[in-house]
Protein backbone atom coordinates (compact mmCIF):
# COMPACT_ATOMS: atom_id res chain seq x y z
CA UNK A 1 0.00 0.00 0.00
CA UNK A 2 1.46 3.27 -1.14
CA UNK A 3 1.13 5.95 1.70
CA UNK A 4 1.04 9.47 1.79
CA UNK A 5 4.16 10.34 2.00
CA UNK A 6 5.43 13.85 4.54
CA UNK A 7 7.57 16.33 2.91
CA UNK A 8 10.85 15.30 4.97
CA UNK A 9 10.35 11.69 3.12
CA UNK A 10 13.19 10.52 1.08
CA UNK A 11 13.53 7.55 -0.93
CA UNK A 12 15.50 5.84 -3.59
CA UNK A 13 12.80 3.75 -5.70
CA UNK A 14 13.04 4.32 -9.36
CA UNK A 15 11.97 2.28 -12.45
CA UNK A 16 15.54 0.42 -12.49
CA UNK A 17 16.52 -3.34 -12.29
CA UNK A 18 15.45 -3.00 -8.48
CA UNK A 19 12.25 -1.43 -9.47
CA UNK A 20 10.18 -2.24 -6.21
CA UNK A 21 10.97 -6.07 -5.65
CA UNK A 22 10.89 -7.46 -2.60
CA UNK A 23 14.23 -10.00 -2.45
CA UNK A 24 11.92 -12.89 -3.46
CA UNK A 25 10.93 -11.28 -6.75
CA UNK A 26 14.58 -9.97 -7.28
CA UNK A 27 15.56 -13.52 -6.77
CA UNK A 28 13.45 -15.00 -9.12
CA UNK A 29 13.81 -12.50 -11.98
CA UNK A 30 17.61 -13.14 -11.47
CA UNK A 31 17.42 -16.90 -11.66
CA UNK A 32 15.04 -16.37 -15.18
CA UNK A 33 17.67 -14.06 -16.68
CA UNK A 34 15.29 -11.46 -16.67
CA UNK A 35 17.75 -9.12 -14.94
CA UNK A 36 21.67 -9.61 -14.70
CA UNK A 37 23.60 -9.75 -11.63
CA UNK A 38 25.89 -6.77 -13.03
CA UNK A 39 22.59 -4.05 -13.86
CA UNK A 40 20.83 -5.14 -9.93
CA UNK A 41 24.37 -4.12 -8.48
CA UNK A 42 24.54 -1.10 -10.17
CA UNK A 43 21.16 -0.34 -9.31
CA UNK A 44 21.55 -0.86 -5.66
CA UNK A 45 24.80 0.98 -5.52
CA UNK A 46 23.53 3.93 -7.08
CA UNK A 47 20.30 4.10 -4.95
CA UNK A 48 22.79 3.68 -2.08
CA UNK A 49 24.73 7.01 -3.58
CA UNK A 50 21.51 8.71 -4.14
CA UNK A 51 20.67 8.80 -0.36
CA UNK A 52 23.68 8.19 1.43
CA UNK A 53 24.21 12.38 2.52
CA UNK A 54 20.63 12.34 3.48
CA UNK A 55 20.10 8.97 5.44
CA UNK A 56 23.48 8.53 7.00
CA UNK A 57 22.59 4.58 6.96
CA UNK A 58 25.62 2.87 5.73
CA UNK A 59 28.89 3.21 7.35
CA UNK A 60 31.29 5.01 5.68
CA UNK A 61 34.29 2.86 3.95
CA UNK A 62 38.16 4.13 3.14
CA UNK A 63 39.25 2.78 -0.05
CA UNK A 64 37.37 0.99 -3.03
CA UNK A 65 35.84 -2.47 -1.46
CA UNK A 66 34.75 -5.09 -3.78
CA UNK A 67 31.52 -6.44 -3.06
CA UNK A 68 31.14 -9.83 -0.51
CA UNK A 69 29.48 -12.73 -1.67
CA UNK A 70 29.74 -16.57 -1.32
CA UNK A 71 27.75 -18.34 -2.99
CA UNK A 72 26.76 -18.38 -6.37
CA UNK A 73 23.21 -20.16 -6.00
CA UNK A 74 20.87 -20.30 -3.01
CA UNK A 75 17.25 -19.03 -2.37
CA UNK A 76 18.54 -14.99 -2.62
CA UNK A 77 21.26 -15.56 -5.43
CA UNK A 78 22.58 -12.30 -6.55
CA UNK A 79 20.17 -10.58 -4.31
CA UNK A 80 21.98 -6.77 -2.60
CA UNK A 81 22.05 -6.65 1.10
CA UNK A 82 23.74 -4.86 3.79
CA UNK A 83 25.34 -6.62 7.62
CA UNK A 84 24.91 -4.67 10.55
CA UNK A 85 28.62 -3.31 11.80
CA UNK A 86 28.33 -5.71 14.82
CA UNK A 87 29.11 -8.83 12.84
CA UNK A 88 32.65 -9.62 10.79
CA UNK A 89 32.49 -9.61 7.36
CA UNK A 90 36.00 -10.66 5.94
CA UNK A 91 38.11 -7.85 4.45
CA UNK A 92 35.65 -5.23 6.49
CA UNK A 93 36.69 -4.03 9.73
CA UNK A 94 33.72 -4.16 12.45
CA UNK A 95 33.47 -0.39 14.37
CA UNK A 96 30.39 -1.77 16.49
CA UNK A 97 28.79 2.01 15.86
CA UNK A 98 31.75 3.17 18.39
CA UNK A 99 34.26 5.76 18.12
CA UNK A 100 36.39 3.63 20.78
CA UNK A 101 37.46 1.43 17.66
CA UNK A 102 39.64 1.97 15.08
CA UNK A 103 40.05 -2.04 13.86
CA UNK A 104 41.88 -3.61 11.01
CA UNK A 105 39.91 -5.36 8.27
CA UNK A 106 38.60 -8.66 9.58
CA UNK A 107 40.22 -11.88 8.06
CA UNK A 108 37.09 -13.96 7.65
CA UNK A 109 33.76 -14.48 8.50
CA UNK A 110 31.47 -14.57 11.50
CA UNK A 111 29.22 -18.18 11.73
CA UNK A 112 26.37 -16.38 11.08
CA UNK A 113 28.01 -14.68 8.43
CA UNK A 114 28.50 -17.52 6.36
CA UNK A 115 24.88 -19.16 7.32
CA UNK A 116 23.69 -15.62 5.26
CA UNK A 117 26.07 -14.97 2.64
CA UNK A 118 25.15 -19.05 2.01
CA UNK A 119 21.88 -18.16 0.68
CA UNK A 120 23.41 -16.32 -2.43
CA UNK A 121 23.02 -12.49 -1.39
CA UNK A 122 25.77 -9.90 -2.24
CA UNK A 123 26.64 -7.55 0.83
CA UNK A 124 27.43 -4.32 -0.61
CA UNK A 125 28.50 -3.23 2.62
CA UNK A 126 28.06 -2.45 6.24
CA UNK A 127 24.77 -0.55 7.93
CA UNK A 128 25.03 1.82 11.08
CA UNK A 129 24.19 1.27 14.36
CA UNK A 130 24.48 2.99 18.15
CA UNK A 131 27.31 2.13 20.04
CA UNK A 132 27.80 -1.84 20.83
CA UNK A 133 23.91 -1.41 19.37
CA UNK A 134 23.21 -0.78 23.19
CA UNK A 135 20.51 2.51 22.46
CA UNK A 136 17.14 2.42 21.14
CA UNK A 137 17.80 5.14 18.10
CA UNK A 138 20.87 4.78 15.77
CA UNK A 139 22.31 8.19 16.74
CA UNK A 140 26.45 7.93 17.35
CA UNK A 141 27.95 10.44 19.67
CA UNK A 142 31.27 10.83 17.39
CA UNK A 143 29.02 11.56 13.89
CA UNK A 144 25.59 12.02 12.17
CA UNK A 145 22.75 10.20 12.88
CA UNK A 146 20.77 7.47 10.84
CA UNK A 147 17.41 9.31 9.84
CA UNK A 148 14.16 7.56 9.22
CA UNK A 149 12.84 7.64 5.53
CA UNK A 150 9.53 7.89 6.25
CA UNK A 151 10.27 11.26 7.93
CA UNK A 152 14.05 12.56 8.31
CA UNK A 153 13.20 14.52 11.55
CA UNK A 154 12.81 10.85 12.83
CA UNK A 155 14.50 8.35 14.54
CA UNK A 156 14.84 5.11 12.47
CA UNK A 157 15.32 3.25 15.87
CA UNK A 158 18.13 0.84 16.57
CA UNK A 159 20.59 -1.28 16.98
CA UNK A 160 19.34 -2.37 13.54
CA UNK A 161 18.64 1.14 12.09
CA UNK A 162 20.54 1.73 9.20
CA UNK A 163 19.59 -1.79 7.44
CA UNK A 164 16.15 -0.41 8.43
CA UNK A 165 16.67 2.51 6.94
CA UNK A 166 18.41 1.02 3.51
CA UNK A 167 15.17 -1.52 3.48
CA UNK A 168 12.48 0.82 3.79
CA UNK A 169 14.28 3.62 1.60
CA UNK A 170 14.53 0.69 -1.38
CA UNK A 171 18.60 0.50 -1.15
CA UNK A 172 18.05 -3.25 -0.88
CA UNK A 173 14.78 -5.67 -0.32
CA UNK A 174 16.96 -7.51 2.65
CA UNK A 175 19.10 -6.63 5.30
CA UNK A 176 21.12 -8.36 8.15
CA UNK A 177 19.81 -7.21 11.53
CA UNK A 178 20.16 -8.22 15.06
CA UNK A 179 18.40 -8.13 18.52
CA UNK A 180 19.64 -8.24 21.86
CA UNK A 181 16.24 -6.50 23.55
CA UNK A 182 14.57 -4.93 20.54
CA UNK A 183 17.02 -4.54 17.93
CA UNK A 184 15.42 -6.53 15.25
CA UNK A 185 12.06 -5.19 15.79
CA UNK A 186 12.11 -1.08 17.33
CA UNK A 187 13.92 0.01 13.88
CA UNK A 188 11.76 -2.54 11.54
CA UNK A 189 8.96 -0.63 13.71
CA UNK A 190 10.20 2.90 13.20
CA UNK A 191 10.64 1.73 9.42
CA UNK A 192 7.57 -0.13 8.65
CA UNK A 193 9.11 -3.13 7.67
CA UNK A 194 8.69 -6.89 9.36
CA UNK A 195 11.05 -8.08 11.44
CA UNK A 196 10.86 -11.41 13.35
CA UNK A 197 13.38 -12.22 16.54
CA UNK A 198 13.49 -15.46 16.00
CA UNK A 199 13.42 -18.48 18.31
CA UNK A 200 16.95 -18.53 20.79
CA UNK A 201 19.07 -21.19 18.58
CA UNK A 202 17.02 -20.87 15.26
CA UNK A 203 20.26 -19.44 13.87
CA UNK A 204 23.74 -20.06 14.13
CA UNK A 205 25.11 -18.15 17.09
CA UNK A 206 27.66 -15.25 16.87
CA UNK A 207 30.41 -16.06 19.00
CA UNK A 208 29.52 -12.99 21.79
CA UNK A 209 26.23 -14.30 22.12
CA UNK A 210 27.45 -17.92 23.23
CA UNK A 211 29.63 -15.93 25.83
CA UNK A 212 26.72 -14.44 27.86
CA UNK A 213 25.08 -15.87 31.35
CA UNK A 214 21.99 -15.86 29.87
CA UNK A 215 22.11 -15.84 25.54
CA UNK A 216 19.41 -12.92 24.85
CA UNK A 217 20.93 -12.05 21.22
CA UNK A 218 19.56 -13.33 18.32
CA UNK A 219 20.26 -13.03 14.57
CA UNK A 220 17.83 -12.29 11.90
CA UNK A 221 16.62 -9.90 8.85
CA UNK A 222 14.76 -7.22 7.95
CA UNK A 223 12.19 -7.13 4.77
CA UNK A 224 9.27 -5.35 3.22
CA UNK A 225 7.47 -8.23 3.08
CA UNK A 226 6.54 -11.60 5.24
CA UNK A 227 7.85 -13.76 1.94
CA UNK A 228 11.16 -12.70 1.85
CA UNK A 229 11.38 -12.99 5.81
CA UNK A 230 10.08 -16.59 5.81
CA UNK A 231 11.94 -17.67 2.81
CA UNK A 232 14.72 -16.43 4.59
CA UNK A 233 13.92 -18.92 7.73
CA UNK A 234 13.57 -21.72 5.22
CA UNK A 235 16.50 -21.09 3.41
CA UNK A 236 18.44 -20.66 6.90
CA UNK A 237 17.81 -24.46 7.56
CA UNK A 238 19.18 -25.79 4.53
CA UNK A 239 22.29 -24.09 6.04
CA UNK A 240 21.79 -25.27 9.98
CA UNK A 241 18.78 -26.92 11.52
CA UNK A 242 18.50 -26.88 15.45
CA UNK A 243 17.44 -30.43 16.16
CA UNK A 244 15.92 -28.82 19.97
CA UNK A 245 12.89 -26.75 18.00
CA UNK A 246 10.67 -27.71 15.52
CA UNK A 247 11.49 -27.13 11.62
CA UNK A 248 9.72 -23.56 10.72
CA UNK A 249 9.95 -25.17 7.01
CA UNK A 250 8.31 -23.49 4.13
CA UNK A 251 5.85 -21.05 4.64
CA UNK A 252 3.68 -19.88 1.82
CA UNK A 253 0.74 -17.80 3.29
CA UNK A 254 -1.68 -18.02 6.11
CA UNK A 255 -2.38 -20.70 8.15
CA UNK A 256 -5.96 -22.48 8.19
CA UNK A 257 -6.02 -23.04 11.93
CA UNK A 258 -8.78 -20.84 14.24
CA UNK A 259 -6.20 -19.45 16.84
CA UNK A 260 -6.33 -18.29 20.54
CA UNK A 261 -4.70 -14.71 20.66
CA UNK A 262 -4.49 -12.93 23.95
CA UNK A 263 -3.82 -8.57 24.09
CA UNK A 264 -1.63 -6.94 25.85
CA UNK A 265 -1.88 -3.13 25.88
CA UNK A 266 0.22 -1.79 28.33
CA UNK A 267 3.87 -2.13 28.89
CA UNK A 268 5.98 -4.69 31.10
CA UNK A 269 7.68 -2.12 33.01
CA UNK A 270 4.11 0.45 33.93
CA UNK A 271 4.21 2.79 31.67
CA UNK A 272 0.95 3.33 29.61
CA UNK A 273 1.00 3.12 25.57
CA UNK A 274 0.20 5.95 24.14
CA UNK A 275 -2.74 6.54 21.88
CA UNK A 276 -1.84 6.25 18.30
CA UNK A 277 0.07 3.07 19.45
CA UNK A 278 -2.66 1.59 21.64
CA UNK A 279 -5.41 2.10 18.53
CA UNK A 280 -3.01 0.02 16.14
CA UNK A 281 -2.93 -2.54 18.34
CA UNK A 282 -6.79 -2.46 19.14
CA UNK A 283 -7.66 -2.07 14.97
CA UNK A 284 -4.96 -5.11 14.33
CA UNK A 285 -6.82 -7.19 17.39
CA UNK A 286 -10.38 -6.52 15.42
CA UNK A 287 -8.74 -7.49 12.10
CA UNK A 288 -7.41 -10.99 14.12
CA UNK A 289 -11.13 -11.24 15.43
CA UNK A 290 -12.32 -11.09 11.58
CA UNK A 291 -10.21 -13.18 10.56
CA UNK A 292 -11.59 -16.02 12.73
CA UNK A 293 -9.40 -16.09 15.60
CA UNK A 294 -10.45 -15.95 19.05
CA UNK A 295 -8.19 -12.26 20.79
CA UNK A 296 -8.94 -11.96 24.50
CA UNK A 297 -7.08 -9.56 26.94
CA UNK A 298 -4.29 -11.02 29.03
CA UNK A 299 -2.47 -10.55 31.83
CA UNK A 300 1.26 -9.35 31.38
CA UNK A 301 3.23 -12.46 31.48
CA UNK A 302 6.00 -11.54 33.52
CA UNK A 303 6.89 -10.97 37.04
CA UNK A 304 6.85 -7.58 38.70
CA UNK A 305 10.61 -7.59 38.52
CA UNK A 306 11.79 -8.06 35.30
CA UNK A 307 12.09 -4.50 34.23
CA UNK A 308 14.48 -3.74 36.91
CA UNK A 309 16.21 -7.12 36.51
CA UNK A 310 16.42 -6.48 32.78
CA UNK A 311 18.11 -2.89 33.01
CA UNK A 312 20.77 -4.71 35.50
CA UNK A 313 21.88 -7.00 32.81
CA UNK A 314 21.60 -4.00 30.24
CA UNK A 315 24.34 -2.47 32.95
CA UNK A 316 26.08 -5.42 32.70
CA UNK A 317 26.46 -6.36 29.10
CA UNK A 318 27.38 -2.15 28.87
CA UNK A 319 30.45 -2.61 31.88
CA UNK A 320 31.65 -6.16 29.99
CA UNK A 321 32.30 -3.86 26.76
CA UNK A 322 34.50 -1.18 29.11
CA UNK A 323 35.93 -3.40 30.65
CA UNK A 324 37.20 -6.02 28.22
CA UNK A 325 37.01 -4.52 25.25
CA UNK A 326 40.20 -4.65 24.33
CA UNK A 327 40.80 -8.32 24.98
CA UNK A 328 37.49 -9.52 23.94
CA UNK A 329 36.69 -6.72 20.66
CA UNK A 330 39.74 -5.54 19.12
CA UNK A 331 42.77 -4.22 20.10
CA UNK A 332 42.08 -0.99 19.13
CA UNK A 333 39.41 -0.45 22.08
CA UNK A 334 40.02 2.65 23.91
CA UNK A 335 37.43 2.98 26.73
CA UNK A 336 38.09 7.07 27.54
CA UNK A 337 36.33 7.36 23.69
CA UNK A 338 33.16 5.42 24.65
CA UNK A 339 29.95 7.19 24.23
CA UNK A 340 27.57 8.50 27.43
CA UNK A 341 25.15 6.02 27.34
CA UNK A 342 28.04 2.98 27.28
CA UNK A 343 29.63 4.56 30.32
CA UNK A 344 26.37 5.40 32.11
CA UNK A 345 24.95 1.88 31.61
CA UNK A 346 28.45 1.06 33.77
CA UNK A 347 28.34 3.18 35.98
CA UNK A 348 24.66 2.28 36.84
CA UNK A 349 25.63 -1.80 36.70
CA UNK A 350 28.91 -1.07 39.25
CA UNK A 351 27.00 0.53 41.77
CA UNK A 352 23.72 -2.49 42.10
CA UNK A 353 26.32 -5.29 40.98
CA UNK A 354 25.90 -6.81 43.94
CA UNK A 355 22.52 -7.92 42.82
CA UNK A 356 23.21 -9.58 39.62
CA UNK A 357 23.22 -12.95 41.05
CA UNK A 358 19.72 -12.64 42.22
CA UNK A 359 18.72 -10.90 38.76
CA UNK A 360 20.17 -13.38 36.55
CA UNK A 361 18.65 -15.76 38.70
CA UNK A 362 14.68 -14.44 38.01
CA UNK A 363 15.43 -13.73 34.69
CA UNK A 364 16.03 -17.57 33.90
CA UNK A 365 13.18 -18.49 35.92
CA UNK A 366 11.19 -15.75 33.32
CA UNK A 367 11.14 -18.47 30.81
CA UNK A 368 9.32 -20.73 32.65
CA UNK A 369 6.75 -17.73 33.85
CA UNK A 370 5.93 -17.00 30.43
CA UNK A 371 5.70 -20.33 28.88
CA UNK A 372 2.89 -20.62 31.53
CA UNK A 373 1.17 -17.34 30.80
CA UNK A 374 1.20 -19.07 27.77
CA UNK A 375 -0.01 -22.05 27.97
CA UNK A 376 -3.69 -20.92 27.35
CA UNK A 377 -2.75 -19.02 23.89
CA UNK A 378 -1.37 -19.79 20.71
CA UNK A 379 0.26 -16.34 20.54
CA UNK A 380 0.35 -12.61 21.71
CA UNK A 381 -0.37 -9.44 20.71
CA UNK A 382 1.21 -6.23 22.12
CA UNK A 383 2.87 -2.93 20.87
CA UNK A 384 6.72 -2.76 20.33
CA UNK A 385 7.25 -0.23 21.80
CA UNK A 386 5.67 2.27 24.15
CA UNK A 387 4.91 5.19 22.39
CA UNK A 388 5.61 6.48 18.38
CA UNK A 389 8.64 6.88 16.89
CA UNK A 390 10.59 9.73 18.65
CA UNK A 391 12.32 12.51 16.77
CA UNK A 392 15.82 12.39 16.29
CA UNK A 393 17.83 13.69 19.70
CA UNK A 394 15.85 12.29 21.97
CA UNK A 395 17.11 9.53 22.89
CA UNK A 396 20.63 10.93 21.71
CA UNK A 397 23.50 9.17 24.04
CA UNK A 398 24.35 13.50 24.63
CA UNK A 399 21.72 13.81 26.60
CA UNK A 400 22.14 13.50 30.41
CA UNK A 401 22.24 9.38 31.32
CA UNK A 402 19.44 10.04 33.66
CA UNK A 403 17.69 11.65 31.38
CA UNK A 404 18.41 9.24 28.54
CA UNK A 405 17.86 5.80 30.40
CA UNK A 406 14.37 7.36 31.82
CA UNK A 407 13.37 7.93 28.38
CA UNK A 408 14.38 4.50 27.05
CA UNK A 409 12.32 2.86 29.62
CA UNK A 410 9.60 4.36 28.75
CA UNK A 411 10.07 3.51 24.78
CA UNK A 412 11.31 -0.09 25.36
CA UNK A 413 8.56 -1.21 27.22
CA UNK A 414 7.73 -4.75 25.36
CA UNK A 415 10.72 -6.26 23.55
CA UNK A 416 13.25 -6.95 26.00
CA UNK A 417 10.94 -9.97 27.39
CA UNK A 418 11.46 -12.17 23.92
CA UNK A 419 15.00 -11.89 23.99
CA UNK A 420 15.18 -13.15 28.23
CA UNK A 421 12.93 -16.07 27.38
CA UNK A 422 14.05 -16.88 24.10
CA UNK A 423 10.93 -16.61 22.34
CA UNK A 424 9.74 -15.82 18.65
CA UNK A 425 8.39 -12.34 18.10
CA UNK A 426 7.28 -10.04 14.93
CA UNK A 427 7.18 -6.62 14.29
CA UNK A 428 4.35 -5.75 11.84
CA UNK A 429 3.60 -2.32 10.15
CA UNK A 430 -0.42 -2.02 10.48
CA UNK A 431 -1.04 1.96 11.02
CA UNK A 432 0.63 5.33 10.12
CA UNK A 433 0.89 8.16 12.29
CA UNK A 434 -0.57 12.13 11.97
CA UNK A 435 3.63 12.48 11.42
CA UNK A 436 3.13 9.75 8.58
CA UNK A 437 5.23 7.75 10.30
CA UNK A 438 4.65 3.70 10.69
CA UNK A 439 3.18 2.18 13.64
CA UNK A 440 3.99 -1.34 14.54
CA UNK A 441 2.50 -4.39 16.73
CA UNK A 442 4.40 -7.04 17.95
CA UNK A 443 3.00 -10.66 18.06
CA UNK A 444 4.64 -12.99 20.53
CA UNK A 445 4.92 -17.04 20.69
CA UNK A 446 6.02 -19.78 22.91
CA UNK A 447 9.54 -20.58 22.19
CA UNK A 448 9.74 -22.96 18.83
CA UNK A 449 6.62 -21.46 17.32
CA UNK A 450 7.92 -19.09 14.66
CA UNK A 451 5.80 -20.50 11.98
CA UNK A 452 2.50 -19.74 13.60
CA UNK A 453 3.77 -16.03 13.71
CA UNK A 454 4.55 -16.39 9.73
CA UNK A 455 1.41 -17.49 8.84
CA UNK A 456 -0.23 -14.83 10.98
CA UNK A 457 2.13 -12.32 9.68
CA UNK A 458 0.74 -13.57 6.39
CA UNK A 459 -2.77 -13.00 6.78
CA UNK A 460 -2.79 -9.67 8.35
CA UNK A 461 -0.62 -8.58 5.38
CA UNK A 462 -3.15 -9.56 2.69
CA UNK A 463 -6.13 -7.99 4.73
CA UNK A 464 -3.88 -4.79 5.53
CA UNK A 465 -1.17 -4.27 3.22
CA UNK A 466 1.33 -2.59 4.70
CA UNK A 467 2.47 0.70 3.73
CA UNK A 468 5.53 1.63 1.81
CA UNK A 469 7.41 4.41 0.42
CA UNK A 470 7.53 3.06 -3.03
CA UNK A 471 5.51 5.28 -5.32
CA UNK A 472 3.96 2.30 -7.15
CA UNK A 473 6.57 1.49 -9.52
Amino acid sequence: MTAHLHPNAIHAFTDDALADHDATALANALKSGKLSAREVLKACQQRADQVAKQLNAEVPMTGEREPVSLASTGAFAGVPTYIKDNTDVGGFPTNHGSAALRPAPCRKHSPFTRQYLDQGMVCMGKSALPEFGLNASTEPAHGAPTRNPWNTAYSSGASSGGSAALVAAGVVPIAHANDGGGSIRIPAACCGLVGLKPSRGRLVDNPAARSLPINILSEGVVTRSVRDTANFYTAAEHHFRNRKLPAIGQVIGPGSKRLRIGVVLDSLNGHRTDPETRDTVEHTAKVLAELGHEVVPMPIPVDDSFPEDFALYWGFMASLVRGAGRWVVDRSFDAQKLDGLTLGLHRMFMANKSRLPGALLRLRRSTHRFEAAMAPFDAALMPVVSHTTPELGYLSPQQPFDTLFQRLQGYVGFTPLANVTGAPAIALPMGLTSEHLPVSVQLMAAPGHDRTLLELAFALEEAAPFPTLSPGI
